[in-house]
């Protein structure tokens, strides 16, 4: 009762400071669109990508949680503050108030791969865990709040596929012609989009100068402040880093859980015969070369 009680007056300090994070309780209306993905899909090139066409400053980890904020990171009163109609980011599975959904997806091997990296990142895994592991706790579900990768993307895929008020955009296709794909999301989102600004918003949002902005600004972000500095949070910006990175175990083991989504999504699988993950370990060597990907 004592404990209750204390966790009440907790909330509602944090309430009134504008602490408590906005998160899958955010208040939504009914103007509001929102960017969704799977964690390590992505999300924050679109955001920075989308950022570049809305705001006439560049785009920068100083300005993004203005411009775009991410629900899971930011206070619901700062997210109340944000000018309407607002475009938010979210990792959630599906809730039905989203009005208006631009959901990215990526493959997952290539999403265990990124987020594993993430994790050492932010010392929410020591050096060294084995993959094998990582990609079982990843397929259960039990990393986050938002399910596991097949979860979250089946939720939003099985609610919303195929309505007016929902597109669904593949990271890989977003890679290969980035300025086309970005003009169907404006179009879906209902913002105007030149081939000028169009042009614009993809050099600003370049891997190169958002690796660039993350040693001069990444400290004081707040998704990875605190984090390791030896290990970027900017990625290649390429897909396939699974080919190299993960053993044939670890994929068999994300295939055997994902594939029939992954085929529908039309990403091939590698491993023919598909068995249970069998808990084999991937090299040491492997594991150490996660972190420079």
């Amino acid at each position: 009762m004592i404990g209750t009680l204390v966790n009440r007056c907790r909330v509602v300090a944090e309430r009134i400071l504008g602490k408590n994070i906005a998160g899958r309780h955010i208040y939504v209306f009914p103007d509001d669109s929102f960017i969704v993905s799977y964690p390590r899909s992505g999300s924050t090139w679109l955001r920075f990508l989308v950022g570049n066409l809305i705001s006439t400053e560049p785009i920068s980890f100083k300005n993004i949680e203005d411009v775009i904020p991410d629900i899971h990171v930011n206070s619901a009163r700062h997210i109340e503050n944000i000018v309407r109609p607002r475009l938010l980011k979210s990792h959630e599975y599906f809730d039905s108030r989203y009005p208006k959904v631009v959901y990215l997806v990526r493959d997952p091997r290539d999403v265990v791969v990124s987020y594993y990296r993430y994790h050492l990142k932010v010392r929410r895994l020591e050096e060294g865990y084995p993959i094998a592991h990582y990609v079982d706790e990843f397929l259960n579900g039990s990393l986050e709040p938002w399910k596991s990768w097949q979860g979250n993307v089946a939720s939003w895929l099985e609610a919303r596929d195929g309505s007016p008020h929902f597109l669904l955009t593949r990271y890989e296709d977003l890679l290969d012609n980035t300025a086309a794909e970005l003009a169907r999301i404006a179009e879906f989102l209902g913002i105007t989009a030149s081939p000028a600004s169009l042009d614009r918003a993809v050099t600003l949002s370049s891997a190169q100068r958002m690796r660039e902005l993350e040693q001069t600004q990444g400290a004081e972000w707040v998704t990875i402040k605190g984090g390791r500095e030896d290990i970027p949070f900017i990625g290649k910006g390429t897909s396939g880093q699974w080919k190299t990175a993960l053993n044939e175990s670890v994929v068999t083991s994300i295939e055997s859980v994902c594939g029939s989504l992954m085929r529908r999504l039309g990403y091939p699988l590698k491993v023919g015969t598909h068995k249970r993950f069998s808990g084999q370990l991937i090299s040491g060597q492997a594991v150490r070369s996660l972190r420079r990907i």
